[in-house]
């Protein structure tokens, strides 16, 4: 009887630790670009236990359990899982956006947005903020993620659009407002629904009052604002009502910003008690649009397949047939000659930039746009590596008030961990082929 005991003992022992084993993990040798933007950790290593980072060191001084499941990053850069703060799950490259809609409305949630989610975290995204997408659809996909039944970056959306009035047939996404108290009404519909932004544009077709009230009632319920910024009154309305981060470069053609927007953001920026003013300048997909005109070959690449029915591949592929002939580019390459000049304004005016893409629009795949971002940022624009990666990563957590949680690669944090074989920092664009991604202390890749 007593050595009975004993052997249950002994194999209890053995099932726990095997247990406990499998929950332990240690990533051994990379060099840790950890987030804070400081200097990188030659030879780390990084204790993950369950879904958060227990400790974070360096081979010699801190000590890996001898029950841990070893994941040798040797000769990798390991850095915090990217954030792309401006997708669509809704769209997935395909040329004419009236086709799309009408076409694919009613599998958005079971096929589409979830085919979107995957590609992302597949390229080293583990999270994102989903900008503009059916109400329903947006919280379900969201949620059936976050419980783990289909795979994606952890995802925050605003749901549908608010505007003035939306586009013939983009009711779905687009709601319009009829003054204040509609504004307001609309706002609260989305919160209650459990939205996590709310996503504002055509501001400067509102009346004051709607616009301010759209404001007011997000930040009333703890919510912030993502504000479109393509006309010069879209920004100045979205500073005089409080915007809390706007999305793109805008002005069309126009070389920069003009000398007042310049002065407004400046101020605003110098207002520390708000927190940083946020901006997402997704420029990728202008600066490289002549270049995917003129070498296509890049829409050829398979990894934007994925998740995709054999049908909605050829569709969105005979829709790319002819990339020089698309209406939504025409005016991209006189655009383009203006980008530097307005990223090195929204640098000098004191705001905080995010890594965000656009991804989805016309030729831009879920798979690829977000190492694009930073390629364009770091070899186009000049930005720094280490401040770069802290725009996809520590910034975004900052920004969506989760930095508790997420944006580092520090004790507590979930352990979102992305390798790439190579020096990252050298060669930005080794990210267009994670060699590992983990979520939650989980490897997905």
């Amino acid at each position: 009887m007593a050595f009975k005991i004993k052997l249950i003992g002994i194999l209890l022992l053995l099932i726990s630790n095997s247990i406990f084993s499998q929950n332990l993990k240690a990533l051994v040798g990379g060099t840790l670009i950890d987030g804070f933007g400081g200097t990188p950790i030659r030879n780390s290593v990084i204790i993950v236990e369950g879904e958060r980072i227990k400790a974070v060191g360096q081979v010699g001084s801190l000590e890996i359990p001898s029950n841990a499941e070893v994941i040798s990053t040797e000769g990798m850069s390991v850095l915090p899982g990217l954030w792309d703060m401006h997708v669509h799950l809704m769209l997935n490259g395909h040329s004419d956006y009236t086709h799309w809609d009408t076409t694919y409305l009613d599998i958005l949630e079971s096929v589409i947005m979830p085919s979107s989610a995957h590609q992302l975290l597949m390229a080293g995204v583990t999270s994102a903020r989903d900008l503009g997408a059916p109400l329903e659809a947006s919280i379900n996909v969201r949620e059936r993620i976050k419980r783990g039944e289909i795979p994606g970056p952890t995802i925050y959306v605003s749901g549908p659009f608010i505007q003035k009035a939306p586009y013939p047939g983009t009711e779905a996404f687009r709601w319009g407002v009829n003054g204040a108290a509609d504004a307001r009404a609309k706002v609260k519909k989305l919160i209650d629904a459990g939205v996590d932004v709310i996503k504002l544009i055509d501001q400067d077709q509102m009346t004051l009052e709607e616009a301010k009230a759209v404001v007011d009632e997000a930040h009333k319920n703890g919510k912030m604002v993502v504000g479109h910024s393509h006309r010069p009154d879209e920004i100045r309305i979205g500073l005089q009502i409080g915007v809390d981060n706007f999305e793109h470069t805008g002005l069309s053609s126009a070389p920069e910003y003009p000398e007042d927007i310049m002065r407004m953001m400046k101020e605003r920026a110098a207002k520390m008690y708000l927190g940083p003013l946020f901006w997402t300048p997704t420029v990728e997909g202008l600066w490289n649009y002549e270049y995917v005109r003129d070498n296509p070959e890049k829409l050829d690449d398979p990894s934007w397949h994925l998740g995709l029915p054999d049908s909605i591949i050829r569709d969105i592929r005979a829709s790319l047939r002819y990339p020089g002939r698309m209406s939504y580019f025409q005016l991209t390459p006189v655009r383009k000659p203006t980008l530097t000049r307005k990223f090195a304004q929204l640098k000098e005016s004191g705001v905080v930039m995010l890594v965000g893409t656009d991804s989805g629009i016309p030729m831009k795949f879920h798979s690829q746009s977000t190492w694009n971002e930073l390629d364009v940022w770091v070899n186009q624009f000049g930005m720094d590596p280490l401040l770069t990666i802290k725009a996809a990563t520590y910034w975004p957590a900052v920004a969506m008030k989760v930095d508790k949680d997420y944006g580092t690669i520090s004790e507590g944090k979930y352990a979102d961990i992305i390798a790439v074989r190579g020096d990252v920092l050298r060669y930005i664009n080794l990210l267009q082929d994670v060699d590992m991604v983990m979520k939650h202390g989980k490897q997905v890749k």
